[in-house]
């Protein structure tokens, strides 16, 4: 039996272990360390996982796809049921099965039972709403529970980061630890230094802790309403004067972890009723072949695939033939900023509450430590690095720091079975 540290991510989700005293994420798809947060209900009753998932929906399989579930800890949906096949079943279920796959597939790549875990936690699942925070942790740990565990405990995303830069720096300073997932935006002030590295208790040693409930798939949504759903009936006028389309089946269809509630019964029935009294049903149409083909994830994916092209090419987009002949997306650069400015501004404006929370100024940090895939986007980036000009830029591991770090943890916390 052996200790883990487990991210479960809004993207990806990684599980590492100690080999010789070091952390090391376990391969859990073929020789990747990194699996896709995504999940795939075949209408034949089989799952998929990860990559496999992704391309079955794409190859265009029967059945149903899940992103984003991290996403749904901490609310009212957790508990709501989903038609999956024959069968309906909670989304805690769902995130069981997923956090229960993982588990196996590690556990038989390092040929080691894993019974003591370190989960990462976003500083906040849900802002501003402690109730709804605890019950986001008390899920996750009843998930773990359930699936085997049994010692199951917390650290936040952002010191577990913090833990794996720690390994590599040569004297001490005091960094910014900045963690911008696919679901939450996570930062930390930290005191670091080799002879610290090897305390047990670090309390004293974090100086602030703050985040907020904006991460990569926030941007998408933006992008995909502002860009993607007006194709679609969003924004346009009814027949009826100074009225307009109802907003609410947009935004499902926009949001990663909401896109299944399009295809409950009832959906599409009110949506053509919309479309009988809109100015333009043609628009209506386009919507409704996007739900009967069960392609919202399509949507999402090409939308998610463009905003990363985006970070190095001043335009891209995507054909929508499948949904109407000669229909496509163009997206620019500043189209992207256009639509998520107010975002990066909203993240970046969390580093002057940490600031503030440790006694600190801009100019007293040393380093900016920057992980998780959303730090890509270029205007997060410079909205980060603005907030603290002098301090030296780090890049961290874009996917691995934060399961490096509760790797390390685990080892603290728990000891380790170290194999050579």
């Amino acid at each position: 039996m052996s200790s883990c540290g487990l991210d479960f991510g809004t993207s990806n989700t990684t599980l590492g272990r100690v080999v010789d005293h070091a952390p090391v994420l376990v391969p859990l798809e073929a020789e990747h360390t990194t699996i896709p947060s995504a999940i795939f209900f075949e209408r034949n009753g089989g799952v998929l996982i990860g990559r496999r998932a992704i391309e079955a929906y794409v190859d265009g399989d029967a059945g149903r796809l899940m992103r984003s579930l991290k996403s749904l800890l901490g609310t009212s949906l957790i508990d709501e049921t989903t038609q999956l096949g024959r069968e309906r079943k909670t989304f805690r279920d769902v995130i069981a099965y997923y956090v229960g796959a993982v588990k196996r597939r590690a556990e038989q790549a390092a040929g080691v039972e894993f019974r003591s875990v370190v989960h990462g936690r976003p500083v906040h699942f849900v802002d501003n709403a402690p109730d709804a925070d605890r019950r986001a942790e008390d899920t996750l740990r009843e998930i773990a529970r359930g699936l085997g565990f049994a010692e199951i405990t917390f650290q936040f995303e952002p010191i577990a980061a913090a833990l794996d830069y720690e390994r590599g720096i040569a004297g001490e300073e005091i960094a910014l630890i900045a963690d911008i997932g696919g679901g939450t935006s996570d930062f930390s002030i930290v005191r670091l230094s080799p002879r610290r590295h090897r305390v047990a208790d670090r309390a004293d040693d974090i100086l602030a802790n703050d985040g907020v409930r904006i991460g990569g798939t926030d941007f998408d949504r933006r992008v995909s309403l502002g860009e993607v759903m007006p194709l679609l009936g969003y924004g346009s006028a009814m027949q009826r004067a100074g009225l307009n389309a109802p907003t609410s089946y947009f935004h499902d269809l926009a949001t990663w972890s909401n896109i299944n509630r399009m295809y409950e019964r009832g959906v599409t029935d009110d949506i053509r009723q919309v479309r009988r009294e809109a100015k333009q049903p043609k628009l209506f149409d386009r919507l409704l072949r996007v739900l009967e083909d069960q392609r919202g994830h399509t949507l999402a994916m090409d939308v998610e695939k463009s905003k990363i092209a985006l970070s190095d090419a001043p335009r891209a987009g995507f054909a929508l033939d499948w949904i109407e002949k000669g229909l496509k997306v163009e997206i620019a650069r500043g189209d992207l900023v256009r639509h998520t400015s107010e975002l990066a501004d909203s993240i970046a404006a969390r580093i002057g509450r940490c600031l503030k929370q440790a006694a600190l100024s801009a100019g007293d940090i040393d380093a900016v430590f920057l992980t998780g895939g959303s730090v890509q986007l270029a205007h997060v980036r410079r909205a980060i690095i603005a907030c603290v000009p002098d301090a030296r830029v780090v890049e961290g591991d874009t996917f691995g720091a934060v399961g490096k770090g509760l790797t390390i943890e685990a080892e603290r916390r728990y000891g380790a079975v170290a194999v050579g």
